[in-house]
């Protein structure tokens, strides 16, 4: 037996090609070498932001005390949107095993029916997306920018606080913040205007408070300008490569999903006309799905290495 086994493997023809060892079609591969490479990409960035993050870890700024805020909610909610912007996220990545899956069974009304739920999903992640950007740029409470260069080589960002607590810039000059309108205050208002608020004090970027007398003087000596808002040039909440790093990593995600998006929109058109029935399979739906699972697992990376750590 062993040596018919062995005479019909020498018979067979040696390199004969048209092999499919796991049945993956070339399509699938690429989109799995493409998937390889776009993970070395990602990878690069959040080491860069952990190498950035670890050195300069005394006055960098704590996401928790940035990304608080919730729509059409008062009050602080630390990262509670940054939490749905994932589940729904997520959720989008279920909906899409389901397309998936009715695809290989043929059915073509339930594949439009959760490759819809996927775009929704999707489009839902980038408008939230464009929120938490927006009120990011806009900014929150303001902070003071002084005209030395701390241990890190750029100016260090000081808060004003009121019981421990970041009080608003806006509130001192008798303005109102995310009212639409532009706003820019002189540094001499603003310290003239702090010095009667005895209440008030300032906390460094190292994380420690100075009480209302010292912050006078402090801010008599050095204080700059008054930062509103984030930008790749300025950031009220802190380091400026903490808004170099949020725009970049979560702006390149950002597109991800959207070329996604895009995709999944292509995807749902060819279904409806019946191109994949005419076919004979929904290889296409699972090709961008392998896609679609990725940028979703990107995202639960970001959100742990850029929010929660």
């Amino acid at each position: 037996m062993a040596d018919s086994l062995i005479q019909n493997d020498i018979n067979s023809p040696a390199w004969k090609g048209g092999d499919v060892p796991y049945k993956a079609s070339y399509g699938k591969l690429m989109m799995w070498f493409f998937l390889i490479t776009d993970t070395l990409t990602f990878s690069a960035f959040l080491a860069g932001y952990g190498f950035s993050r670890f050195k300069f870890k005394d006055i960098w700024p704590v996401p928790e005390d940035v990304f608080t805020h919730f729509p059409f909610l008062h009050g602080d909610h630390p990262l509670l949107f940054v939490a749905l912007m994932t589940f729904i996220l997520i959720m989008s990545s279920v909906t899409m095993v389901l397309a998936v899956n009715y695809g290989h069974k043929m059915q073509k009304n339930k594949v439009i029916l959760w490759l819809s739920f996927t775009i929704i999903g999707g489009i839902m992640f980038l408008s939230s997306q464009a929120w938490e950007w927006g009120h990011f740029i806009h900014g929150d409470s303001g902070a003071i920018e002084m005209k030395y260069a701390n241990e890190s080589g750029s100016s260090e960002i000081v808060h004003v606080v009121k019981d421990g607590s970041i009080y608003s810039i806006y509130d001192i000059m008798g303005a109102k913040s995310h009212d639409g309108a532009h706003h820019e205050f002189a540094i001499e208002d603003f310290k003239e205007k702090f010095s009667f608020e005895k209440e008030l004090g300032l906390r460094l970027s190292n994380k420690t408070f100075k009480n209302h007398s010292e912050s006078v003087l402090y801010l008599d000596q050095h204080a700059s300008k008054v930062l509103l808002g984030a930008d790749l040039k300025k950031n009220e909440y802190g380091h400026v490569l903490f808004a170099d790093y949020f725009f970049f990593i979560t702006g390149f995600h950002g597109f991800h999903v959207f070329s996604g998006v895009v995709l999944l929109i292509i995807l749902l058109i060819n279904t409806i006309k019946g191109t994949y029935e005419k076919r004979g399979h929904y290889e296409m739906v699972e090709k961008i799905g392998l896609y679609w699972h990725f940028v979703d697992l990107v995202w639960v990376f970001v959100f742990t290495f850029f929010y929660l750590v």
